[in-house]
């Protein structure tokens, strides 16, 4: 990538030579690598259990633009717009080809052509349109239906259903052609051509958003439209890093892309199909864990897009809430009660994993699941979520399954979890697991809170298990061993036990704390999965690639590191750190219960700006938000609009004044 003043601007000279690294687009229900002949759509999957896959669908936009003139080629993608570029500049003409998956329709892909002659002359100026594309998918049987208002038409089903009695979902392409060739005639200085894909799962759906697509054109909004949008996402947040021009670029990166996975903040279709590793451009058959949802869904990428927008949380967790069905299958099927999530999760919530180890042992995704519900309440304090959004039957589900799953054992006195597979993957069928028993603790605390919250009853066990569940801790040597077993020194494969301190939050002294980083970073497989790198899950640049578990992880160093927050049930605590005397951070649009603040942070001070301040319902009078220093006591009332600056001490919180009306302080 060429060096650009504008740290949004990516451009480069020549694209990669393997081509997974082409940039994908996708807008959180349709996924494509530019030029790539294939593209996918959120929750249309091909084959049954470990066979599911995202299912190949082909992309008529296939597109490349050629001249007969040598032409000097340059690429862009403009993570303002979303926008991707592909320039040729020959001695006669400048041709510019435009790709985007529109932000606003989602249904609606987009190739936008520009000529521009550079000379007057008497001779038409011609492009070549070179197309990959073929009508054909070895997941769906396409069949041409009659083209709809000049657009052609194909139609689909996959052959396989997910699991047994499931349906098999339809596909609905409706495209304008695109010919071979594009003509300026002499006469004319410049020219534009716009192509629209439509995707749909019907046909009423496809020739509404086709309709859409062609009335956008005429009115000459379609490409305002998509800008718009992505306007609209960017001023709801922004993290800027002023001191390091590559930190900056990286960390818009990451945000670009998994924004890119999320759904419009304005749609209202409730059909989200969750965040796969490699976002929505990949998962085709033995392709980046086949587009199925992990844990690193509800762990790596999740927080650090609902520090900004509650909707977009809300919408990862009304993923889990339609996969409950499946996920009550699950733990049936482990001859457990209550609700099991599947290691690796499609569109039904049942196991998925090509491997059975994984899905009957790595059940700390269960506790990974019920983190970010809990995050989200402590954010927002949405009480909706839980009562008609149903996320109570999740955490109560959850802690069922972790009461059935645990083992009493008389000698010791404690539960215990066995048989089991920790995070880290290089170990299986062990007892004990730090991570997975604490996540068990902390779903488990929490679901008797929030029954408490909600007037439910809570069955007596679900504390009893929390109290007494075994959370493996050698106390001659004052660190937490990886499960029952372990021993030090032993190779890890990647993050695990370190992530009791973050992002778990288990309290353990500094001294402790230490300890367990000081274990297990000389141990930890340099060829493991990169979980905070950014590009590829692997340093090599193999595994998934936009890889955005990485991105995710990243994102949360920033965000969570540099800054220090955290976020907690009475408060959003902070405790900033940066590294160098010349570096400012930016955060703007942080989401604080429905209070929107900007942060400016640098080496000695730290700058506040509340933009608005909402009353939320059942209030009756509107909070006040305060920063309060933790070491003096005092208190920094937040008034909207107006900057509030302080010393760069270490340790604040932010709280409301009066208490929230759901949580004491």
């Amino acid at each position: 990538m060429s060096c650009n003043l504008d740290p949004y601007i990516f451009t480069t000279d020549t694209l990669p030579s393997d081509l997974r690294f082409l940039p994908p687009l996708a807008n959180g229900l349709l996924g494509w690598k530019v030029f790539n002949n294939i593209m996918h759509m959120g929750g249309v999957y091909n084959g049954e259990a470990g066979h599911c896959h995202r299912a190949d669908v082909p992309c008529p936009l296939a597109v490349k633009i050629e001249t007969e003139d040598h032409a000097q080629h340059s690429y862009t993608l403009d993570t303002h717009t979303g926008i991707f570029s592909h320039d040729l500049r020959s001695s006669t003409v400048t041709a510019s080809q435009s790709l985007y998956s529109h932000r606003f329709y989602p249904n609606i892909l987009v190739m936008e052509v520009l000529l521009e002659r550079h000379v007057t002359s008497e001779e038409p100026v011609i492009v070549n349109l070179v197309s990959s594309f073929t009508p054909q998918s070895k997941d769906i049987q396409f069949e041409c239906s009659p083209d709809y208002k000049g657009g052609r038409h194909i139609q689909g089903q996959t052959s396989t259903a997910e699991f047994p009695g499931g349906s098999c979902p339809t596909v609905h392409l409706i495209w304008t052609p695109v010919p071979s060739t594009l003509t300026l005639p002499p006469e004319q200085t410049k020219a534009r051509w716009g192509f629209i894909l439509v995707v749909a799962n019907s046909l009423e759906a496809a020739r509404s958003s086709y309709d859409e697509g062609l009335n956008l054109m005429a009115t000459g909004n379609l490409r305002p439209s998509h800008e718009k949008a992505w306007k609209e996402l960017w001023l709801q947040s922004k993290v800027e890093v002023t001191g390091s021009q590559t930190l900056c670029k990286a960390v818009i990166g990451c945000m670009f892309y998994l924004l890119s996975a999320f759904p419009s903040i304005h749609d209202t279709s409730s059909c989200f199909g969750g965040v796969s590793p490699g976002g929505l451009s990949n998962g085709g058959d033995g392709q980046d864990y086949w587009g199925h949802v992990f844990w690193d869904q509800d762990v790596w990428m999740y927080p650090g897009i609902a520090l900004f927008y509650p909707k977009l949380a809300r919408s990862v967790l009304e993923y889990r809430v339609r996969t409950i069905d499946g996920a009550k299958d699950n733990a049936q099927k482990q001859g457990y009660k209550g609700l099991k999530f599947p290691w690796e999760s499609a569109v039904s919530g049942r196991e998925v994993c090509p491997e059975d180890i994984y899905g009957q042992q790595e059940i700390h995704i269960n506790g990974d699941v019920t983190l970010a519900f809990q995050h989200y309440l402590y954010l927002t304090e949405d009480l909706s979520m839980f009562t008609e959004g149903k996320g109570s039957e999740v955490i109560f589900g959850v802690a069922d399954y972790w009461v059935s799953r645990g083992m009493w054992n008389p000698d010791d006195q404690k539960y215990h979890l066995i048989g089991v597979m920790p995070p880290d993957e290089y170990y299986y069928n062990v007892n004990d697991s730090v991570y997975t028993n604490t996540v068990a603790q902390l779903s488990l605390q929490f679901a008797v809170e929030l029954a408490d919250l909600l007037q439910h009853p809570a069955p007596k066990e679900w504390q009893e298990v929390a109290k007494r569940i075994n959370i493996p801790f050698d106390q001659e040597l004052q660190y937490h061993p990886e499960f029952d077993g372990y021993s030090k020194g032993q190779p890890v494969k990647q993050a695990d036990t370190v992530m009791l301190g973050y992002p778990l939050g288990v309290p353990m002294s500094p001294e402790v704390r230490r300890n367990d980083l000081e274990a297990y970073e000389p141990v930890t497989d340099p060829n493991g999965p990169a979980m905070t790198w950014v590009w590829s899950e692997s340093s090599d640049g193999s595994g998934a690639v936009n890889f955005l578990t990485g991105m995710g992880g990243f994102l949360q160093a920033v965000l969570f590191g540099y800054t220090g927050f955290r976020v907690k049930k009475e408060c959003l605590a902070f405790s900033p750190l940066l590294p160098d005397e010349n570096w400012e951070l930016c955060v703007r649009g942080i989401n604080y219960l429905g209070n929107q603040m900007d942060w400016l942070i640098r080496k000695d001070d730290i700058c506040i700006i509340l933009r608005e301040q909402t009353s939320r319902a059942g209030n009756t009078h509107p909070h006040k938000l305060q920063v309060v220093l933790k070491a003096s006591g005092a208190k920094i009332p937040l008034t909207p609009g107006q900057p509030v600056t302080f010393p760069g001490e270490a340790g604040y919180v932010c709280k409301m004044d009066p208490p929230s009306s759901c949580w004491p302080l």
